[in-house]
């Protein structure tokens, strides 16, 4: 839940009190107004937190006058969610209070500081005290505490909260455990969820940051993920100067060592400090992510820890620097998965720690409000700030905790939460009101595009080249890699050629996608060898056969009718106008050809409304070869590699494969609409 400046009963997180120390007035009298300056804060904090410096940096944003007590004590008023305390505060407070005793018009406002921050003026808190009419207001509160067996002495309300807010002060020098209250304090409490999203803007000044930092960044291939080539081949575009970076990979999967093996060769000659922990050592994920923060934390040289997820698909290589620049302790980018709420980040915390949506979430997913968002969760890419590490994070086991996993042990630790859950224990309302957060705050960013999120969930390793199945899990990815780059022209610049009548050439495959289709039917290798008879298809026998493997054979027969949906049916129809097709076709299939065992096809009509026939690779691999329409006596001699011929399939386009000279040739064939 994002705050908004909508007056003062908007305006604190906990409870906190007021004394107001000047006669009171009737409701008929008309007040004046109580001037600004007549309003002094007073908060305790012994130890400058994240929070410390967010409540303050809001309080000087509203011009406040605030005075900080127990600055550098020792805490000694024990643990809201574990024991009874808070007699320090409250004797503080009282100490405080005793040196404004004379000053009768002045008004007196404690505030809890660690989970609060001001979001409005003090002209409009000030209206809404004289507006209640009372000398002192107590905040009222949905939890009682420490002791739960005086919940029978509270009055039942209708509406609003029952209890006596904790936060207020005591009359007399109790010892430091001891948690009472008095009236002599005024109150406006407003309760939202623990983790309130307040967007802030931190810029990176001089003094805070240097150019080029030193940063580890740590990789961690968890799972069998798709795409990884590219993922890892993205981290050496990222905009930091190199001698800077040292990486930590942990791969817990004997299928990409392959794909580390292969970066390997290119990363050692452009990143100095490699360190490569792989599934031999079967350490598990909490091991491998402790291991690889803690190289950051004994390195005074580290200046920055960066943990990435091989499922994220980081596009914006400027991400270091924009990261740096917001000058946070743990902050995150923000990526999502396509066409899904699904996100690195949770809005809120449910009363047992897990996930609960903030009614923000959507809009800070969806780009409808930006900004730099206080959260209690992120995972798959974070930066954290060495010198946290080292001062603030020292604990070398941060990923394991309890039963959790190990993103949200991190977490939790860093939030520095115990979450125990006892009889009469808050509800999910209240508990987030507890105590305020003692560790490192987390943030995430979504102002700037980083990337996406990858699905994982549905990754078969059993193929050769296992990434062409994504068009369903991951279509921006697989559209990004296999779909050639000038596809989007066939529609914007009118780039379709038409070499015979009625015979239309455009792009259509990345040269990626044609060397693995290729490498797919050759792994498999189970060529059909151009005979008449073929048991694959209907009535077993095949009029004009080739040397063929189809998609159905290699599994690939759904992923490629989607794709002809998908990418085929719009050219179709910007082509042949007013011709709609369904994309349905019952043959798919890769034809070779060689000079032992086919050469070429005789002239022949196909079994279709229109065909596809798109060359998978190119003049050199092979010479000769083409495809003739004879009616027109048109020839297509030159094939470019992943660009399709489309042309009526019956009737008119009678035609044929000419003889290849010499080495190999691959087309891949659909006869759509049958």
């Amino acid at each position: 839940m994002a705050m908004s400046a909508a007056g003062p009963l908007a305006l604190l997180l906990l409870g906190f009190a007021v004394s107001l120390l000047q006669p009171s007035r009737t409701a008929e009298t008309e007040q004046p107004p109580i001037p600004a300056d007549k309003l002094l804060i007073l908060t305790v904090a012994t130890k400058e937190t994240d929070g410390f410096h967010r409540f303050m940096q809001s309080a000087k944003h509203f011009n406040y006058t605030v005075k900080i007590l127990g600055k550098g004590e020792e805490w000694k008023g024990g643990d809201a969610l574990n024991s009874i305390g808070g007699g320090q505060k409250v004797r503080l407070l009282k100490s405080a209070m005793e040196t404004y005793a004379d000053q009768e018009d002045l008004v007196v406002m404690y505030v809890d500081c660690y989970d609060v921050l001001f979001a409005g003026g003090s002209e409009e808190l000030l209206k809404k005290f004289q507006q209640a009419n009372h000398k002192v207001i107590f905040a009222a509160d949905g939890l009682i505490w420490p002791d739960k067996r005086l919940s029978d002495k509270y009055p039942v309300v209708r509406s609003g909260k029952r209890f006596l807010n904790a936060g207020g002060s005591v009359a007399l020098p109790w010892p430091d455990d001891c948690p009472l209250s008095y009236p002599g304090f005024f109150s406006i409490c407003y309760r939202p969820v623990f983790f309130n999203h307040c967007a802030v803007a931190h810029w990176c000044a001089a003094r805070y940051c240097q150019e080029n930092p030193t940063v580890t960044i740590g990789v961690f291939i968890e799972q069998p993920t798709p795409f990884l080539a590219r993922f890892l081949d993205r981290l050496l575009t990222l905009e930091h100067e190199k001698e800077k970076l040292s990486l930590f990979i942990h791969n817990n999967e004997v299928y990409h060592e392959k794909h580390i093996k292969k970066f390997w060769e290119k990363a050692k000659n452009i990143i100095s400090t490699i360190k490569i922990v792989g599934p031999e050592e079967n350490l598990s994920q909490a091991d491998a992510r402790n291991m690889g923060m803690d190289i950051c934390r004994q390195n005074k040289d580290c200046d920055y820890y960066f943990s990435i997820d091989a499922d994220v698909v980081l596009t914006n290589p400027q991400t270091l620097k924009l990261l740096i620049e917001q000058n946070r302790k743990i902050i995150a980018p923000l990526v999502t998965r396509h066409g899904k709420l699904w996100s690195n980040f949770w809005g809120a915390l449910s009363a047992d720690g897990y996930y609960a949506r903030s009614e923000d979430y959507v809009d800070i997913v969806q780009g409808n409000r930006v900004g730099v968002w206080n959260v209690p969760y992120v995972a798959n890419i974070y930066l954290i700030k060495g010198q946290t590490l080292r001062l603030e994070m020292k604990e070398r086991n941060y990923f394991a905790r309890d039963r959790l996993d190990p993103d949200m042990a991190f977490c939790r630790n860093a939030r520095e939460m115990t979450l125990q859950r006892e009889k009469d224990s808050p509800s999910a309302e209240t508990f987030h009101m507890l105590s305020p957060p003692k560790g490192v705050f987390m943030y995430i960013t979504n102002r700037h595009e980083f990337g996406r999120l990858l699905s994982t969930a549905n990754y078969n390793i059993s193929h050769y080249n296992n990434d062409l199945w994504q068009i369903f899990e991951n279509p921006v990815e697989w559209k990004e890699i296999y779909i050639n780059p000038n596809y989007s022209k066939i529609f914007t610049e009118n780039i379709v050629e038409q070499p015979c009548p009625d015979v239309f050439w455009f792009p259509i495959f990345s040269e990626t996608a044609c060397d693995e289709l290729v490498e797919e039917m050759e792994h498999y290798g189970q060529w059909s060898g151009g005979r008449h008879h073929d048991s694959r298809i209907s009535g077993g026998y095949e009029n004009v056969p080739t040397d063929d493997i189809h998609m159905k054979q290699v599994g690939l027969e759904n992923v490629w009718l989607h794709f002809i949906r998908e990418f085929i049916a719009p050219v179709t129809l910007k082509v042949f106008a007013g011709y709609y097709t369904k994309g349905h076709a019952l043959l798919n299939f890769v034809v070779k050809y060689t000079t032992d065992r086919q050469r070429s096809l005789r002239p022949h009509h196909d079994a279709s409304t229109f065909t596809i026939n798109v060359a998978l690779n190119k003049i050199g691999d092979f010479q000769g070869g083409g495809c003739k329409f004879l009616r027109y006596n048109c020839s297509i001699e030159s094939p470019r590699k992943g660009w399709s011929f489309m042309h009526p399939g019956r009737l008119t386009h009678l035609h044929e494969g000419l003889p290849i000279l010499n080495g190999t040739r691959y087309i891949a064939v659909s006869f759509i609409d049958p």
